[in-house]
C-alpha cells in the first residue's frame, strides 16, 4: 500500500466519530425501534481517546484470515442480506444530543449558566488534533462552551499540570479532559490523577473506577464508550438482567468498565482476554457481546450463539482496493458473518462510535448540573 494510504488508515484508526454505513449490509438491514425515547438512562460517563491498539487488549487468533472476514468482505458490499437488526448509534446519538442542548437551554434560563468542557492537547498528532476538533464542534452544537489549551510536544510536565489546576479552580469549567497519549517524557499518571474528580468527565480517575467496581457505592463519571455500550442497550429495549454477557478485552477505558457496568445491571459476565482458553467457546454462551479488542473481523460468526445481541466497539482499518480511499472501515466483529446469526448488532461505523462523544455531552451536562445542585 502506498505511504500516502497507510498513513490515512492510521488516522482513520484513531477516529472515533462514525459516518453512517457504507455496506450494503449495513443499509439493507432493518433498524429496531427505540424503547423510550427520551430518557437518559445512566448518570455516568466519560470519552475514549486513545489509540485502539495500544489500549486494547491485544487477542490473536489462529485463524490467518481474520482480517478479512470473508471473500465478500474485501468489497464495500455483500450478496445475501443479513437477518439481524441494526442498533443504530448515530439515530441514538443524535436524539441524546437533542435532549442535551434542551436541557442546557433550560439551565441558561434558569441560572444564566452553560457547562464548560476544557480538552488540554500536547504535541500535533493529526488524530489526536481530529479527536479535540471533533469534540469542539460537538460542544458547539449543543450550547456546551469549550475551552481549549493546545501546548507544543516538547512542554514540560509542570506546565500541564499547571493549566490542570487552573481549570480546577475555574468555576466557569464543569469538565477537564487531556488528550491522550501524552508524549513520553510525562507521566500520564501523574497527570490524569491531577484532574478534580468532581471535573473527570473521562472517568478515569482511580476514585471514580474504584467506586464504579464496588456494590453499594456510584461513580461520578465512568469512561463513555462503556457507557455509551449499555445506553445503546437500554434505548433498543434489550434485556441485561439475567442475561449471559461476555467481553471481549478487557483494557481499562473499556473493556472493564464495560463488564463492571453489565454486572451492575445484573448480568452473569465473562471477559473474554489474550489468556482465555477456548475463546470461541465462552463467547459461543452469551446472549450479549461486546467486542473491544481493536482487531478486525476476529469475532466470526461460528463464534455466536443464534440470537444473540452484539455491540462492536472496533474500528479498524483494513486494505481495500476496491475503495477510492484504499482502505475501509470494520469493526471486532465479522459483520457479514455475525449479522446472519445475531438477532441485533451495530454497524461499523455508526453504531458505538457516535455515542462516544454523545455520552462526553452527557456527562459534562450532569457534572454542571451537580455543580450547581440542579436536578
Amino acid at each position: 500500500m502506498a505511504a500516502t494510504t497507510t498513513s490515512s488508515m492510521a488516522l482513520m484508526k484513531m477516529r472515533f466519530t462514525d459516518s453512517s454505513p457504507s455496506s450494503t449490509a449495513a443499509v439493507s438491514a432493518r433498524v429496531l425501534p427505540f424503547s423510550k425515547p427520551g430518557h437518559l438512562h445512566f448518570q455516568l460517563g466519560s470519552t475514549f481517546r486513545r489509540t485502539i491498539t495500544t489500549h486494547r487488549d491485544s487477542i490473536s487468533s489462529s485463524n490467518s484470515a481474520t482480517a478479512f472476514c470473508c471473500s465478500s468482505a474485501v468489497t464495500a458490499s455483500v450478496t445475501a442480506e443479513p437477518s439481524s437488526n441494526v442498533i443504530d448509534g448515530k439515530k441514538v446519538s443524535k436524539e441524546i444530543k437533542e435532549e442535551i442542548c434542551a436541557e442546557i437551554a433550560k439551565m441558561k434560563d434558569a441560572i444564566g449558566v452553560v457547562p464548560g468542557l476544557a480538552v488540554i492537547l500536547v504535541g500535533e498528532r493529526k488524530d489526536s488534533a481530529t479527536y479535540v476538533r471533533n469534540k469542539k464542534k460537538a460542544c458547539e452544537a449543543v450550547g456546551i462552551k469549550s475551552y481549549e489549551v493546545c501546548l507544543p510536544e516538547n512542554s514540560t510536565e509542570e506546565e500541564v499540570l499547571k493549566h490542570i489546576s487552573s481549570f480546577n479552580d475555574d468555576p466557569s469549567v464543569h469538565g477537564i479532559l487531556v488528550q491522550l497519549p501524552l508524549p513520553s517524557h510525562m507521566n500520564e499518571q501523574n497527570i490524569l490523577n491531577a484532574v478534580c474528580i468532581e471535573k473527570d468527565v473521562d472517568g478515569f480517575h482511580p476514585l471514580n473506577i474504584g467506586r464504579l467496581a464496588m456494590r453499594g457505592r456510584e461513580p461520578l463519571f465512568v469512561p463513555c464508550t462503556p457507557k455509551g455500550c449499555i445506553e445503546l442497550l437500554h434505548r433498543y429495549g434489550i434485556g441485561i438482567k439475567g442475561k449471559r454477557a461476555v467481553v471481549i478485552g478487557r483494557s481499562n477505558i473499556v473493556g472493564m468498565p464495560a463488564a463492571l457496568l453489565l454486572q451492575r445491571e445484573d448480568a452473569t459476565v465473562s471477559i473474554v482476554h489474550s489468556r482465555t482458553k477456548d475463546p470461541e467457546e465462552i463467547t459461543k454462551q452469551a446472549d450479549i457481546i461486546i467486542a473491544a479488542v481493536g482487531q478486525p473481523n476476529m469475532v466470526r460468526g461460528s463464534w455466536i450463539k443464534p440470537g444473540a445481541v452484539i455491540i462492536d466497539v472496533g474500528i479498524n482499518p483494513v486494505e481495500d482496493t476496491t475503495n477510492p480511499r484504499g482502505y475501509r472501515l470494520v469493526g471486532d466483529v465479522c459483520y457479514e458473518e455475525a449479522s446472519k446469526v445475531a438477532s441485533a448488532i451495530t454497524p461499523v461505523p455508526g453504531g458505538v462510535g457516535p455515542m462516544t462523544i454523545a455520552m462526553l455531552l452527557s456527562n459534562t451536562l450532569i457534572s454542571a448540573k451537580r455543580i450547581h445542585n440542579l436536578k
